[in-house]
């Protein structure tokens, strides 16, 4: 099996700076492996609210995730900052798949990258629905067209719904 390479930095259309905190280095004084998914989920949820397509409590659709992946490049360690880049490599008719990349402050390399794909459900019923028209066009400005410069999967998002 061949390792994906880390996407570059200019990948990415958006950045969020997230503080690393104590509790994140484990016993082997890095930042432990489970806690990049939390910042993954950390970028998506605040650029959704910052847009105003996320009412997490008591919006009538909701993402739910259905897959996940990170490769890891270099480690992290308390007290870094790492800055969470953001971009859409498929928009679905009920699903999204978002692409990560964490690096230090001010690094052009990536420590991790991977994806998360949401697929979009009616609260109540848990069924997938059609992406609203508010939440795609927050996201198109985010997306990038497979085989584009940093593209780490095109091939496998096409496939999403």
């Amino acid at each position: 099996m061949t390792k994906p390479s880390a996407a570059p930095r200019s990948a990415y259309p958006h950045f969020l700076t997230i503080p690393t905190r104590w509790m994140d280095n484990d016993v082997y004084g890095h930042v432990n492996n489970v806690v990049y998914y939390s910042y993954f989920d950390t970028v998506v949820n605040e650029y959704l609210i910052r847009a105003g397509v996320l009412d997490f409590e008591a919006g009538a659709t909701i993402g739910l995730v259905v897959e996940t992946q990170c490769n890891y490049f270099s480690s992290l360690v308390f007290p870094e900052r790492v800055e969470a880049g953001l971009r859409v490599a498929r928009l679905g008719s009920t699903s999204v798949r978002y692409e990560l990349g964490l690096f230090k402050e001010g690094n052009d390399e990536a420590c991790a990258q991977g994806y998360f794909v949401h697929v979009y459900v009616d609260r109540l019923t848990r069924r997938p629905v059609a992406l609203p028209d508010a939440l795609r066009a927050a996201l198109e400005p985010l997306a990038v067209s497979p085989g584009s410069k940093g593209d780490t999967d095109g091939a496998r998002g096409a496939a999403l719904a």
